[in-house]
């Protein structure tokens, strides 16, 4: 059974190749885009059920026990970011079909696709810290290139900022593994869980911690090092866009969560404190740069910077009901911030710009494409009965319980704002009066069609993990309490002895 946890890095990367093999052929590569992903996506639910069922999975390549050899587990938090990388994956893939100009197609955008998908799914699943450094590298090359394909000055511009932000993070995680290596001669994370334990030099590890926090909060978009993802998120075509907001910068979120409660556990009320602050600062300046912004997809980049700073806030509360927000919330963003870039360029088709200014008249032209983005805007700003209110609650919760009412008072105070920028997108683009301008061709009933089919499933996923948010309820608190006692992970890898 614990093949399960190889086949959703297989998948991508063979379709990868495959794509690759079928270059000349676009039709084939569509097609193995849309089998990819939902390969991947049926995977996913497998291994989410499997380890939901019996407990924490571990595979050691070539049979080389840890901490020797290459390690892939998958736990209950692994298992649903694995879950949420076919889902995009799949939603954006069938995007790609009606909205991808061919010139890209042809230069290798779906292999990338691909590419971006293993390297995901491998940094969600290996257990080992060398290898989350290999995984994000993969990540960062596909990325660097899918951001920079079709050559615009706009996209090299801001490729040239993501990938010299990103390569100076990579620096320091690196940094940090050599050292960690030094002090524990391991970098199997389950292992460095517990010979941390043991050593004396508390202080050196702390400051290994904030080696890691600066490098896995550039990869996440964290305050203050989060200027790369609004200088380059909209600059690529909407699909790319997309699934950059549905999945990297939750990788960084994940990597926080995975190494803060399973290695860096030695200075909580000092290390989660700094996390707590960052969370709160990262709500702030990212909800306000996006009520000054007028461009449709820089809102929406500047507010996943500050929805990024609600999942690194139960990390820094460090409860079970926290973390458990923590997990919400990265389910809830990462369909809901996907599927407002893939709003955003069906409106650009429908209105010709993604200038607010330049937009208007889609309620009463559209009214399906405005229902829908109304509902997915009201979720992101944390409206009943929608999934954004339930994650909020839980952290708000959890962060009274906790006596933490500054941050509490933070995280509802970005949530008005939130919803005051929503309104602004809605009266500009959809409410108000069409600006008088040159409309673009319309789209053909086909392509209005494949372009909303993964947009009305997405919101409707939004809906239904709102209004029965029980089972996912459920699902997060079980995950929150494998993090909080990680015995169950470290038993998996290392052996029952060993905990």
């Amino acid at each position: 059974m614990s093949v399960l946890t190889v086949i959703p890095v297989l998948i991508p990367l063979c379709c990868a190749v495959a794509s690759l093999l079928a270059r000349r052929s676009i039709r084939l590569q569509r097609k193995l885009a849309v089998a990819g992903t939902a390969a991947l996506l049926f995977a996913a639910i497998g291994l989410m059920t499997a380890v939901l069922h019996h407990g924490v999975l571990c595979t050691q390549s070539g049979s080389w026990p840890a901490p020797f050899g290459i390690t892939l587990v998958a736990d209950i938090l692994s298992s649903v970011m694995v879950m949420l990388t076919g889902l995009m994956g799949l939603a954006v893939a069938i995007y790609s079909l009606a909205s991808m100009d061919e010139a890209r197609e042809r230069s290798g955008y779906y292999p990338l696709l691909h590419m971006l998908l293993a390297g995901v799914n491998g940094a969600f699943l290996t257990g080992d810290l060398f290898n989350l450094y290999v995984w994000f590298e993969v990540m960062l090359i596909a990325s660097f290139v899918l951001l920079a394909l079709g050559g615009e000055r706009a996209q090299m511009e801001g490729a040239i900022k993501y990938v010299t932000l990103n390569l100076m993070a990579s620096a320091l995680f690196l940094a940090g593994v050599g050292i960690l290596y030094g002090m524990a001669g391991t970098l199997n994370m389950a292992d460095l869980s517990l010979k941390l334990r043991d050593t004396g030099h508390h202080g050196l590890i702390t400051c290994v911690a904030m080696l890691f926090l600066t490098a896995f909060g550039v990869k996440a978009a964290l305050f203050p090092v989060f200027c790369w993802l609004p200088a380059s998120y909209h600059t690529p075509p909407v699909a790319v866009s997309a699934i950059f907001a549905g999945l990297l910068t939750k990788v960084g979120v994940y990597s926080l969560l995975r190494v803060f409660t399973l290695i860096f556990t030695q200075d909580i009320p000092y290390t989660h404190t700094i996390i707590l602050w960052a969370a709160g600062l990262t709500m702030v300046t990212g909800v306000l740069g996006a009520f000054a912004q007028n461009e449709f997809r820089r809102i929406l980049s500047f507010h996943s910077i500050s929805q990024i700073g609600y999942m690194v806030m139960g990390l820094g509360l460090f409860s079970p009901m926290a973390l458990a927000g923590s997990v919400y919330f990265l389910v809830h963003h990462s369909v809901v911030k996907t599927n407002l870039f893939l709003i955003s360029g069906v409106a650009e088709k429908l209105g010709g710009s993604f200038e607010l200014k330049k937009l208007g008249g889609l309620y009463s032209s559209s009214p399906v494409v405005a229902g829908l983005f109304f509902v997915v805007a009201m979720s992101l700003a944390g409206m009943p009965p929608l999934a954004g209110f339930v994650g909020k609650f839980i952290l708000a919760r959890a962060g009274l319980e906790a006596g933490q009412w500054v941050i509490v008072g933070v995280a509802l105070a970005v949530g008005m704002v939130t919803l005051m920028s929503m309104t602004k997108i809605w009266g500009e683009a959809f409410w108000k009066g069409s600006p008088g301008t040159a409309l673009p061709q319309p789209p053909s009933r086909k392509v209005l069609v494949t372009l909303l089919v993964p947009v009305a499933f997405l919101a409707a996923l939004t809906v239904l993990t709102g209004i029965g948010a029980a089972p996912l309820i459920h699902v997060a608190l079980r995950a929150a309490e494998q993090m909080l006692d990680n015995s169950q992970y470290i038993a998996a890898v290392l052996g029952e002895g060993m905990r």
